[in-house]
């Protein structure tokens, strides 16, 4: 599969902040994007959304609205659930791209970013979805991936999908071999699965006994 960086757009030009508000709104008239990027001699300054363009004076530069230009960006060193992230953090369909140097590269589009995820094997590839939960100070990726692996297990992906004060939620792909194997062995090494699996059969276990129980109470 391609890196992420080749899918960085630089078929658009950037709004210069010299361009007019009337420019902008016949840009975003005929394009689909929530933002575009605004640079300022060269330099990327921000994003202007299709929302705030809507609402100003056609007859004024796009440079006198600096104060409601968002000015998130990704690196084109991040991976692309970063990159994902970014994107539904900000609530756009459009995300620039800086370098190190934050020389302004183009863009992502999230349309891109989708499709890649989408041919990774996290996705393309047949197995199941665990997802756990430790305590932040105890728990370990590298436990989670001997735990998975020590039980004949294939990993296919693994990210930490939430993180509090308290506790770190890691979301996983594995082989279906094994699978009942590695979430007994993921509650030995006390981890709670927030994810219900047909093939957990400790839990299948305690819900028969406990309508088993209901069934004897209500005689």
């Amino acid at each position: 599969m391609n890196n992420l960086i080749d899918y960085i757009n630089v078929d658009l030009k950037p709004f210069e902040v010299t361009k007019s508000i009337s420019y902008a709104q016949d840009f975003f008239i005929d394009v689909p994007y929530s933002h575009f990027p605004v640079i300022e001699n060269e330099i990327y300054i921000g994003s202007i959304s299709k929302e705030v363009v809507e609402t100003l004076a056609h007859d004024q530069l796009i440079g006198n609205s600096r104060f409601h230009f968002d000015r998130f960006f990704v690196r084109n060193s991040m991976i692309w659930l970063d990159v994902l992230e970014e994107f539904a953090k900000n609530e756009s369909n459009l995300m620039p791209v800086l370098n190190e140097n934050n020389n302004y590269l183009g863009y992502y589009e999230l349309e891109d970013v989708v499709q890649f995820f989408q041919a990774s094997p996290f996705l393309k590839e047949e197995g199941a979805i665990l997802i756990v939960q430790k305590s932040k100070l105890d728990y370990s990726l590298s436990e989670v991936c001997q735990i998975v692996e020590g039980n004949n297990g294939k990993l296919l992906g693994v990210f930490v999908s939430r993180l509090d004060d308290e506790f770190v939620e890691i979301t996983l792909k594995t082989s279906h071999a094994s699978i009942n194997e590695i979430i007994q062995t993921f509650r030995r090494y006390n981890y709670e699965i927030l994810s219900e699996n047909k093939e957990d059969s400790y839990l299948e276990s305690l819900k028969e006994r406990s309508e088993y129980l209901d069934k004897y109470l209500n005689m």
